[in-house]
Formats: structure tokens, C-alpha cells, sequence
């Protein structure tokens, strides 16, 4: 059984499921064709189009990356007056009730702190197209309570097993591991409810093409596609191609999701929204590769979380497959490319993402 996969735009390219369970990628092109960043504008016909741009060559990743200077704009300040409002409609989404021990399950990972770049993401997206913040907030809850069940989930026992977690113990060594996957569970379905009950003001059309976004970047296509895969790649050896699957599935999907849940949100038109899941898909991957960086440079203290453990699980990484210095310049391809597509914006309204794909480029944990 073969499932066509959209990774990075590479339309030939089938991830199959073998009888003995692994999995196995394959293309219909001619094994010489190599695929290469496009840093170009992309221009309203080529909106339709856009994930053809966002392609990866294997076999040189090295090109520097173009250099940008960052709009004057109070970043930091922006970040922290954001989080504020994401953490004070957290807190409200998610009041302690009966039965206790599974909301305080759900409240101890959610609101253990974090920098809610995504939640975060979704309201810049939507002030962007020209909306106002307060149409995206209740998607940019739902985006964080998702990530924050992928967290959950991903740190058991049979999954990551990780013990720690943005500087605390996991959710499953406070809570129990049944009782984390409930918080988890809990947390996603109280997410599609969230948007679909506290979103106002926005067309219901377009509540219902949020909603979808939120649960294509969870589902089987989204999430969980770079989950089974990544766990059934330990230990073997795996190509770039695999590697940017899981990456973008796993790890690109959801970010995508809100930022483009924001742009719908905010009233963009179908060019704008394209223009912005194009920008997404970059900073999406672009997190990845220095998550993978960080992973190998950094201390456990540092990240707030287990490090160099995908050294330990033998997982392959963009150091791993690349070497550090070689993923550092990809992250920098990631990050032009990322700035080149903000381009056809209002430039002062656009500051925000500028920043953001900036600092998730230069992050230290």
C-alpha cells in the first residue's frame, strides 16, 4: 500500500509501507535529478504552486545564506506582551474542575512556560493580512494546546521517553502514564472545541477552514505521518529526503497551521494565505535543523530538556547526516528564503515575522 507524500514539494516522491512493517521512499524520476532552493519572489500566478519552490538538493546544501537587515522593532517587548494575553486566555481555556487530576494534568503542561512562538506566530499572521488580534486568539490556544499534547505524548515511555521537559519533569513521571495520555487526549479534542466555540467575529466559512487546517496538521498526514515514521527510522540509516518527511510532518505541520490559521482568521484572501504557508513551511523546517543543532551543541540545563539524546536513540539529525557546519548554512538558506517571502507585505505590519524566523534561527535553547 503506497501513500503519496507531499514532502517539499517532491510530487514523485511515494513513502510505502513494506510487508515487514518498515518504510520505504521512492521516487519516479531518474536517480540524477537533484533539487535546488528557488530564492526568487513568487508572484500572485505562482501562489497556487508555491510548495514547488520549497524544494531541498540533497547533495549541496551548503550555499550561504543571503544576508537581511531586521526592521527596527521593539522584538522582545513584542514576544513577552503576546505571551502575556496567550497564557491569560491559557489559563481561562483550562479552569480547575472535576475531575481534578486530569485538568491538572492538562494545566501543569500547558502553562509550564514555554516561549509560545506558535500560538504567538498565529496572531502575528493574522495582524499581518490586516486583522486584528483578537480573531486569532482562540486558534492560537488550540495551536498550543495541540502542541503541547504532542509534547505530552511524546515524552512516554513509548515514545521518546523523555524525563524532562521545559526545565520540569515530564507530564507522565508527575502524573502517571495513563493519566498523561488523557491530559494529552483531552488537551486535542478541547482544541477543535476552543476554536469552534470562542472564535468570534470571524466568517463561519472560515472557522470551519481553520478547523480544518488544525486537523490536517494533527492527523495522519500531519503529525502523526512524522511520528510512525521517525520511530520506525531509529536506529537505521536514513536519507535527507526521509529525514525533511519526518521533519515536516512532525515538526513543520502544525507551525504551518497557525500561521496560516491566522491569515485565514484575519480575513486574507487565498494569496495571502498561500504567500504565509509558504513562509511557514520554511520557519517550520528552519526549527527543526537548529533544534537538531542545539540538541548537539547545548547542555541539558541549557535547552531545559534532555540533551544529545538523539545521539543516544542513534536518530538521524541534520548534523547527523549533513555535519554541524553544513546544517548551520541550510538553517541559513531556511531563514532568506523564509525573509524573501514576507517581501509582498506591508513591511512595518510584517516586523514581527521577520523577528520571529530571526530568532528562531539564532535560538540558544
Amino acid at each position: 500500500m503506497a501513500f503519496l507524500a507531499t514532502i517539499s514539494g517532491l510530487d514523485n516522491l511515494f513513502l510505502s509501507n513494506t510487508p515487514n512493517n518498515n518504510f520505504a521512499f521512492s521516487r519516479k524520476l531518474p536517480p540524477s535529478q537533484s533539487y535546488s532552493f528557488l530564492h526568487k519572489k513568487i508572484h500572485a500566478s505562482d501562489v497556487a504552486n508555491s510548495f514547488q519552490t520549497f524544494q531541498v538538493k540533497e547533495r549541496d546544501v551548503s550555499s550561504k545564506a543571503e544576508k537581511f537587515i531586521l526592521p527596527e522593532f521593539e522584538f522582545q517587548e513584542y514576544m513577552v506582551t503576546k505571551a502575556i494575553k496567550v497564557n491569560k486566555a491559557l489559563d481561562e481555556a483550562i479552569p480547575m474542575q472535576e475531575p481534578i487530576k486530569v485538568h491538572e494534568a492538562m494545566r501543569y503542561s500547558l502553562l509550564a512556560g514555554g516561549k509560545r512562538v506558535r500560538p504567538i506566530l498565529c496572531m502575528a499572521s493574522c495582524e499581518v493580512v490586516g486583522g486584528d488580534e483578537s480573531l486569532a486568539i482562540p486558534a492560537a490556544c488550540a495551536v498550543e494546546m495541540i502542541h503541547t499534547m504532542s509534547l505530552v505524548h511524546d515524552d512516554l515511555p513509548c515514545m521518546d521517553n523523555d524525563d524532562l521537559r521545559r526545565g520540569k519533569p515530564t507530564n507522565h513521571k508527575i502524573f502517571g502514564e495513563n493519566t498523561a495520555v488523557l491530559a494529552g487526549d483531552a488537551l486535542l479534542s478541547l482544541a477543535f472545541e476552543h476554536v469552534a466555540t470562542k472564535t468570534q467575529n470571524v466568517p463561519p466559512q472560515r472557522v470551519v477552514q481553520a478547523i480544518g487546517e488544525l486537523g490536517s496538521a494533527v492527523g495522519s498526514e500531519g503529525l502523526v505521518a512524522g511520528q510512525i515514521v521517525d520511530l520506525a527510522s531509529e536506529g537505521k540509516q536514513v536519507s535527507l529526503t526521509e529525514l525533511e518527511y519526518i521533519h515536516h510532518h512532525k515538526t513543520s505541520k502544525l507551525l504551518e497551521a497557525a500561521v496560516v490559521c491566522g491569515a485565514i482568521m484575519g480575513g486574507g484572501n487565498e494569496v495571502d494565505v498561500e504567500r504565509m504557508r509558504s513562509y511557514a513551511r520554511c520557519i517550520g523546517l528552519l526549527f527543526q535543523v537548529v533544534d537538531d543543532i542545539l540538541d548537539v551543541t547545548k547542555s541539558s540545563d541549557e535547552l531545559g530538556k534532555t540533551a544529545g539524546k538523539d545521539l543516544i536513540t542513534d536518530k538521524a539529525t541534520y548534523p547527523k547526516l549533513m555535519g554541524l557546519e553544513k546544517a548551520r548554512q541550510y538553517a541559513g538558506e531556511l531563514m532568506a528564503k523564509a525573509m524573501n517571502e514576507l517581501s509582498y507585505f506591508d513591511y512595518a505590519k510584517a516586523a514581527p515575522l521577520y523577528h520571529i524566523a530571526s530568532y528562531i534561527a539564532n535560538r540558544q535553547n
